[in-house]
């Protein structure tokens, strides 16, 4: 039986596990944290649980290509409650919006703001709906071997169709002339760290599907995917050795042999698998200091602050997810991405599980978590992160008060609050981009982005999001199918060859 080594239990690291136990590997996975999870981890406090990844099931469609392969329901398992609306929306002067999947509210909503508007948001929803479908036949749902499997005829059709020449923001005045509106279809870039005036048309395949498919919300939070994972894992023996930190990965000639963990201990394997984030992985397990330095060009994800905080009241104003989009938007997007800083009143979102899920909280107390945008990491700039922090939460606070939470600070009991460095620490994330580090730019998307096998050594390999396909829980899945079966394709060849 062929041993493989996994590196991070993360959904990625978690996912490619369950995929080889399925398919008859021995494996072990060493988690440097003392629980799997990764950035989809979970914080539990007097009673208040909190998500401190990803809050929200987005593209369900792509959870159960994945997750039905290895045997898992997404609706069962997961018991998972559609979120209606998707989210809410909240402008600065006052006026709110709710981001619906039902056709006759939204029409109503479309129609005050701008007459004539339905009929172009039906247009961009389906267009971007189809982005979303060719993205993944074409673009991230499949391996690459060469070069011509990307950049060939077809190829340049499909980055043509996708509009990757056109900025989203410039793509979304075809249909909307409100900027409220404008705001509202194209925010979404956030989820994958970028910014909407700088990424390419296509990413209104977020907006897209959501409307088409929906958002899910897993009883027990987003968290529940690891649990759920973990819980399949060892069903198929896989064995997780938590609070075990690696130091490198062991090469010899042109076969990674296994990998040492920080305590000196030696583990052998017919394959490695790193799920921890690409970059470092480069820098401190390969110690390969001609492609960190590549690495260290590419273009990075923002990051985030997060404020866990436990209430002792229930505030209606907010619904499960709320958007908080303030203006001047685009000078505060500027501030994050190329000043690598914070504007004084930022955008950001609050995730209130309570509203569909009354166990995230003590009876009338709610939990909410407070996602501010910032920029990542940069030693370029002189980033005074206390300062920011500070302003990140006068910024919300003074937000929230002008949307009706009057008494919200009186009714904090308790803050945790989650930095850039945070993240770098706790999951080795480069540059604390909590996105998923290297961004979905469109030259380090499908052959571009870093590939999800070593170059030199054949029996290396990589999941997790700074591989291809790319960032986000959905992608991280898909990501987890496409390494194993490059490994076992691999395996195939050999035993053929």
């Amino acid at each position: 039986m062929k041993k493989a080594v996994i590196i991070g239990a993360g959904v990625g690291g978690l996912a490619t596990a369950c995929y080889l136990a399925q398919n008859g590997y021995s494996v072990e996975i060493y988690e440097k944290n003392c629980n799997p999870g990764g950035r989809c981890g979970q914080l539990v406090q007097d009673g208040h649980r909190f998500d401190l990844g990803a809050t929200i099931l987005l593209m369900p469609s792509l959870y159960k290509k994945v997750l039905s392969e290895l045997g898992i329901d997404l609706e069962k398992d997961l018991e998972t409650t559609s979120l209606e609306p998707v989210y809410k929306l909240f402008f600065s002067d006052g006026t709110d919006f709710a981001f619906t999947r039902s056709p006759q509210r939204m029409k109503a909503q479309l129609e005050t703001i701008e007459p004539g508007s339905f009929q172009k948001y039906q247009e961009y929803v389906k267009e971007g709906y189809e982005f979303f479908n060719l993205s993944m036949n074409d673009l991230l749902g499949k391996n690459f071997d060469h070069l011509f499997q990307f950049v060939n005829f077809k190829s340049m059709r499909l980055l043509l169709k996708l509009k990757t020449y056109l900025y989203h923001t410039d793509y979304i005045k075809r249909f909307f002339t409100d900027p409220h509106l404008r705001m509202a279809f194209t925010f979404q870039n956030i989820y994958v760290g970028q910014n909407p005036y700088q990424a390419p048309a296509f990413f209104s395949m977020l907006p897209g599907a959501e409307i088409a498919e929906g958002a899910l919300f897993p009883k027990g939070g987003m968290h529940r995917i690891v649990q759920t994972l973990q819980t399949l894992a060892e069903k198929n023996n896989v064995q997780i050795y938590c609070k075990k930190p690696v130091d490198k990965i062991i090469l010899n000639g042109k076969k990674a042999e296994g990998i040492m963990l920080e305590d000196g201990t030696i583990v052998h394997a017919d394959l490695v698998i790193a799920s921890a984030d690409l970059p470092y992985v480069y820098d401190k397990l390969l110690r390969d200091k001609s492609k960190t330095r590549s690495l260290k060009d590419k273009k990075y994800s923002c990051s985030a602050i997060v404020f866990h905080w436990g209430i002792d009241k229930i505030y209606p104003q907010l619904d499960h997810h709320s958007v908080f989009l303030n203006d001047p938007y685009e000078q505060g997007l500027e501030k994050i991405f190329n000043e690598k800083s914070l504007a004084d009143n930022p955008s950001f979102y609050v995730h209130a599980p309570v509203r569909n899920d009354r166990s995230a909280a003590p009876e009338n107390q709610d939990t909410l978590s407070v996602v501010v945008p910032v920029a990542h990491l940069d030693e370029k700039y002189d980033q005074d992160w206390k300062k920011l922090k500070q302003t990140a939460r006068e910024g919300v606070i003074q937000r929230l008060e002008e949307a009706g939470l009057y008494d919200i600070e009186e009714h904090i009991k308790f803050e945790i609050c989650y930095l850039p460095k945070t993240w770098e620490s706790s999951c080795n994330v480069t540059r604390g981009s909590v996105f998923g580090s290297l961004s979905h730019s469109i030259f380090q998307m499908g052959y571009f982005r870093p590939h999800n096998r070593h170059k030199k050594y054949k029996n290396l390999y990589f999941a997790g999001g700074s591989t291809h396909p790319g960032n986000g829980v959905p992608l991280v899945l898909l990501g987890a199918k496409l390494t194993s079966e490059r490994i076992l394709n691999d395996a195939k060849e050999m035993m053929n060859g």
